[in-house]
C-alpha cells in the first residue's frame, strides 16, 4: 500500500457586510472573507492539501483568480473536483485534519456541522473528518480581527 501526505495552508482578510463560510456552511458574522470565490478559506487550505499530497500544485494553480468562470463559485465544488482528482488517480483518502485561526465568532457551535458536510464531498467517514477552531490569543492579523488563517492536512493511499 503507498500512502501520501498533503498539507495545505490559506488565508484570507475579513471586511464587514461579506458572508462567511467556512468547511461549506455559512456563518452568522458582522464580517466574512474578501476573495474571488465564496471566501471559504477552510476548503480552499483542504484543497491545497489534497493537491499536495497528488503533486499537482495548488488552488490558485487549477482554479486562478483572474478567470471568470471561478468567480463567486461555491467552494464545495472546487473540492468536489479536486476530489474527483484524487480518485481518478487511483487514490483515496484516509483522513483530513483541519486546524483554523479566527478571532470570532466562535466557531465550537459549528464543528460538527462542518465535519458532516465535508465528509460526503471526501468521500469518507465524519470520524475522519476533523476539524478544530482557535483564536490567537488576540495577537496578529487574525488576533486584531483582520483575516483568518487555516492548516489542513490529508493522507491518500492505494
Amino acid at each position: 500500500m503507498e500512502f501520501r501526505i498533503g498539507n495545505g495552508y490559506d488565508v484570507h482578510a475579513l471586511a464587514k457586510g461579506l458572508p462567511m463560510w467556512l468547511c461549506g456552511i455559512r456563518i452568522d458574522s458582522e464580517t466574512g472573507f474578501v476573495a474571488h470565490s465564496d471566501g471559504d478559506v477552510a476548503i480552499h487550505a483542504l484543497c491545497d492539501a489534497l493537491l499536495g499530497a497528488l503533486a499537482l500544485g495548488d488552488i490558485g494553480h487549477l482554479f486562478p483568480d483572474t478567470s471568470d468562470e471561478w468567480k463567486g463559485i461555491d467552494s464545495k465544488i472546487l473540492l468536489e473536483r479536486v476530489v474527483h482528482l484524487v480518485h481518478t488517480g487511483g487514490w483515496k483518502i484516509s483522513n483530513v485534519d483541519i486546524t483554523i485561526a479566527l478571532q470570532r465568532p466562535k466557531l465550537a457551535p459549528h464543528i460538527l456541522r462542518m465535519r458532516q458536510t465535508l465528509a460526503p464531498i471526501l468521500g469518507i467517514g465524519t470520524d475522519a473528518v476533523s476539524v478544530k477552531a482557535t483564536t490567537t490569543e488576540r495577537l496578529g492579523f487574525v488576533g486584531r480581527e483582520e483575516g483568518c488563517e487555516v492548516w489542513a492536512s490529508t493522507i491518500i493511499f492505494k
